[in-house]
């Protein structure tokens, strides 16, 4: 396994400066490393960290992409459109989650560890997988400067177990809630609910704490969280929608929030819990600074929005607004790490979630129609 610091030293050797990128537990190591750098700067999603990659390199700098896999997507516009259109070379560092096989890693993981390589070559872009050895590293980054000369990019493709963790350092907070406890403040008022629940450590606790049939465990599609649930609570008014998100999900595509101002679901509550990290690739942070999420709703066009910091709070505030029009933001401020909860799919397949959503929302329906 290549270590950590090797793998950050080697880039450093080769002139490297500027970093960005969206974490993966398999870059574990190297983003715990990077953050305590003045050179690396977390991105909201992936496409921005390329284009801030690509910015720097514009200004002088050689710059490094880190991503996962899933997020390839949101890569695909810039690294196609700007990098290649002008011809900027860069040098990304992409995870192959769910990748040799499908059952090597979480369903959601599936398509797209099958399909990134296919992705990569039908956009043209030159590609190699790391090995677990310094040596392989090397090979790859010589053919990633050779690249380079031609004003191409490079993508060196991370299997599992291919570069080695680090501690990451511990950040200090005054938050005096956990995400059990948060989580478990919100489940006491979900009773009636179509519940959308975001990807990682959220929607598992949320089933930790309590599974039902009318929730959405939503698994990879981050930051979609509030789409779905918008789309749900605009063609069902007569259901209240909660959507269960995180404040790096949210970020992530934050043209959400403006929708949902725009169109004003009366019937729309939208949880936001803000630890400042990805808590479930290894507590990365999402940002120095916390966001003024009610200031932010707001102007958004939500109808309301409120900071809340304990569960009493929660409850007094959930309180205050039931039976008021939304659509509604309650952020709760939360410490990082905690216990980790069980997975989803112990118990449930994706299939079966939204098969079991789907009749839960169904049978609500036809019971208002006789």
């Amino acid at each position: 396994m290549i270590s950590a610091e090797f793998f950050c030293a080697e880039l450093d050797r080769r002139g490297f400066g500027f970093f960005s990128g969206v974490p993966c537990s398999y870059l574990k190591g190297p983003f715990a490393l990077l953050e305590q750098r003045g050179s690396y700067v977390p991105a909201p999603n992936e496409g921005i960290a390329l284009s801030m990659a690509a910015g720097a390199e514009l200004g002088g700098a050689k710059a490094v992409v880190l991503a996962q896999n899933s997020g390839l997507g949101n890569l695909l516009d810039p690294l196609t459109s700007l990098t290649m259109a002008y011809e900027i070379p860069l040098l990304l560092f992409v995870s192959l989650r769910g990748w040799p096989t499908a059952e090597d890693d979480e369903p959601h993981h599936a398509a797209m560890g099958a399909g990134t390589i296919g992705v990569l070559e039908a956009v043209g872009v030159e590609h190699g997988i790391l090995d677990p050895t310094e040596e392989s590293l090397a090979g790859l980054l010589d053919r990633a400067e050779a690249a380079r000369r031609a004003r191409r990019s490079f993508v060196v493709l991370v299997p599992a177990k291919t570069v080695g963790t680090c501690q990451v350092p511990a950040g200090e907070s005054a938050a005096r809630m956990d995400r059990q406890e948060a989580v478990a403040a919100i489940a006491a008022h979900l009773d009636g609910a179509l519940v959308y629940s975001t990807t990682g450590m959220i929607s598992r606790e949320l089933f930790g704490v309590r599974d039902s049939a009318r929730h959405f465990y939503m698994q990879g599609s981050m930051g979609h969280a509030i789409g779905l649930g918008l789309g749900t609570a605009l063609n069902r008014p007569d259901e209240r929608v909660v959507v269960v998100d995180g404040d790096g999900a949210v970020v992530m595509h934050l043209g959400g929030l403006a929708l949902v101002g725009e169109r004003r679901p009366a019937n729309l509550t939208h949880f936001v819990l803000d630890n400042g990290s990805y808590d479930s690739t290894g507590g990365q942070r999402t940002r120095d600074t916390a966001l003024r999420w009610d200031e932010l709703a707001l102007a958004a066009g939500y109808r309301t929005a409120h900071i809340c910091r304990t569960a009493k709070e929660v409850d007094a505030h959930l309180a205050e607004i039931a039976g008021r029009p939304g659509p509604h933001l309650v952020a709760l401020e939360i410490g990082r790490g905690g216990a980790t909860p069980p997975r989803v799919t112990s118990a449930h397949t994706n299939a079966e979630v939204r098969a079991r959503f789907q009749a839960a929302a169904a049978n609500d329906a036809r019971k208002e129609e006789s």
